[in-house]
Formats: C-alpha cells, sequence, structure tokens
C-alpha cells in the first residue's frame, strides 16, 4: 500500500467541499443533501453525507497500535491529532478489491469523534433529493455486512450506495453504553415519539427511554414518522382530545431517507395539530452550521449524537 508523508487536501474536491457544506446551510427545508462519491476499488459507487467529511486527504503513514479494535488499521497525526484510521475495503469484506491501492483518506467528523476512512479515490460531490433516497430492501445483501442503510439512483442509472457511518462507528468502537438514567415520576404516562433511519441509534434511543420509564413509538424515516403522526393527529381530532394528551415531545434525526428531519420538522411547525409539542434533533450532524438549520425550521432543542447525559436531561423537563 502506498502512502504520503504529507496530508495535503485535495483540490478541487477540498474547495467543492467548502462550497457544498456553505451552500447545505441554505438548503434547510428543501429536502435535499450533497453527498460525496467515492469508490473503493470495486465496479460500486459509494457516498456519503459531505458534512461528516471534514477533508479529503493523501493518505498517510498508518500506524499500529496495541489492541487496536477489529477493523481498525491503525491511528496518524493529522494536524496536531491522533486520529484512528480504517480500511474500509476491508472493513467492510470488500474481497475482490483487495489488490487495488488505498490512497487516499476521508477525514469524517459525526457524533463527536473524528476518523480517518482509507479509500480508492473519490469522484465529486452531488446533490440529491431525499425523495429519491431509499433503505436497502430487507433481504439486501450488498457489500458491508449491512454497513450500508441507503440507496440512492442518479439520472444516469447509476447506483449510489451510502455508508452507514454510525453503524460503522459502533461496529468499530462497540455501541453507546446508555448507562444509569434516573426515572420519569409518572413516566408510563408519558410518550416521545421518535424517527431515526439507523438501527443502532433506534436502538440506543428505545434503551434511554425504557430506562426513563417513557413510552415510546417509532418511525424508521422522516416520511413514515410523518405519515403515522397525521394518523395519530385525525385520531386524537376524532376523539377530540389534544395529541399533547398522547404524545409530549417527538425526536428527529436530520438525515434521514425519503423525507429529513429538517422537512419533517418544518411540516410539524406549520401543522397547528402539532402546536405545544416540542421538537427535539438528535444528529451526529452537530455543528453550528446544522444547529443554525435546525433552528431555521423551527427545532426547538438540539442534541449531538449520542450523549445519553445530555439527551436524557433535554427530555426530562419536556416530560416531567
Amino acid at each position: 500500500m502506498t502512502f504520503q508523508n504529507q496530508p495535503q487536501t485535495f483540490s478541487p474536491v477540498g474547495d467543492e467541499l467548502l462550497d457544498a457544506v456553505n451552500a447545505r446551510t441554505n438548503l434547510a427545508g428543501s429536502n435535499k443533501m450533497e453527498i460525496l462519491l467515492f469508490s473503493l476499488g470495486t465496479e460500486e459507487k459509494f457516498g456519503i453525507n459531505v458534512f461528516k467529511v471534514r477533508e479529503v486527504t493523501h493518505a498517510m503513514k498508518v500506524t499500529r497500535t496495541p489492541n487496536m479494535p477489529a477493523g481498525v488499521s491503525g491511528i496518524v497525526s493529522l494536524r496536531g491529532h491522533i486520529i484512528p484510521v480504517l480500511d474500509l475495503v476491508s472493513f467492510m469484506k470488500l474481497e475482490n478489491a483487495r489488490a487495488h491501492e488505498r490512497t487516499t483518506m476521508l477525514v469524517t467528523e459525526y457524533s463527536r469523534h473524528t476518523l480517518g476512512f482509507l479509500v480508492a479515490g473519490v469522484d465529486r460531490i452531488i446533490r440529491v433529493d431525499w425523495s429519491t433516497v431509499r433503505a436497502p430492501e430487507n433481504d439486501f445483501s450488498g457489500s458491508g455486512d449491512n454497513l450500508i442503510n441507503a440507496i440512492t439512483e442518479l439520472p444516469t442509472g447509476e447506483l449510489i450506495s451510502i455508508v452507514d457511518v454510525e453503524q460503522v462507528l459502533a461496529s468499530a468502537f462497540g455501541e453507546n453504553v446508555v448507562g444509569s438514567v434516573p426515572k420519569i415520576e409518572s413516566g408510563h404516562e408519558k410518550c416521545v415519539f421518535f424517527a431515526d433511519d439507523s438501527s443502532v441509534a433506534r436502538k440506543t434511543i428505545a434503551e434511554l427511554l425504557d430506562k426513563m420509564g417513557v413510552k415510546h413509538l417509532r418511525a424508521n424515516n422522516g416520511r413514515e414518522a410523518w405519515e403515522r403522526l397525521c394518523g395519530l393527529a385525525d385520531s386524537a381530532s376524532h376523539g377530540n382530545y389534544p395529541l399533547r394528551n398522547q404524545i409530549q415531545v417527538i425526536l428527529v434525526d436530520a438525515e434521514m431517507p425519503e423525507m429529513d428531519g429538517y422537512v419533517l420538522t418544518q411540516q410539524l411547525k406549520a401543522d397547528k395539530r402539532f402546536d405545544e409539542i416540542p421538537v427535539v434533533m438528535h444528529s451526529s450532524l452537530s455543528s453550528q452550521a446544522n444547529r443554525a438549520m435546525g433552528s431555521r425550521v423551527g427545532v426547538d432543542y438540539y442534541v449531538a449524537k449520542f450523549d445519553a447525559a445530555m439527551l436524557s436531561e433535554t427530555l426530562r423537563p419536556l416530560l416531567s
């Protein structure tokens, strides 16, 4: 494997990343996102949300250290910071790509973690509508042992596999431990509706709410959440009781297939049936730009994934 000794941000991709991030802050409520396309040395194209990529550099020398988690290639020193590096080809068990050199590193930042992903190369940044993004079928047996959480199709007919970076993080370093959480008094009378496309996130959120003693309902994406919430609102209207009596908080992810959390929030805030029900955005995209996007569409609270203490403390007064 060939490595460059000094990191260099790619151009024009580096400039394109900055432009895309700046443009994305103006897309709140548009149901669109930017994806960086990259290759792992196979015929398949992969993608990752631009907001999760801090920079693209030439790969550097990776140093192995004792007790590295399985699948982690080692560590590198980048601009004064020591970060772990994963070779995505090996991590996703792409046997037919092992002969290809990974000379490019995506420096990713999400869920308050910085990771380097070794890849064969980057292509370009594209803008897609979340309505064109679909979760893989249940019997999907594609690359990476369920490390792909969405598929989108380009106008050319080419399919892009979007990497579930939260699952990568959990697979490499273990799932987040919720720990001890005090129960809410009369929590069994309260209910949180949450929407998240990540199975890892859904499991962790459900565990936290169970420990808080709070009931919960869930959806796997924004469109499913909107349809289910509208159904609940219709039932409340027909029963002549406020929906607030049934659901006290709506918790949404930012990135979701079919409808993202920004559009979902925008629609909730425009519908009087959901008045007085706070919307909490719970996202691995925790930059100030993302917080500003959430505020622009009416998000009441913004919590970075996954800080169990912070999320529980944000929810507690809303459920008391």
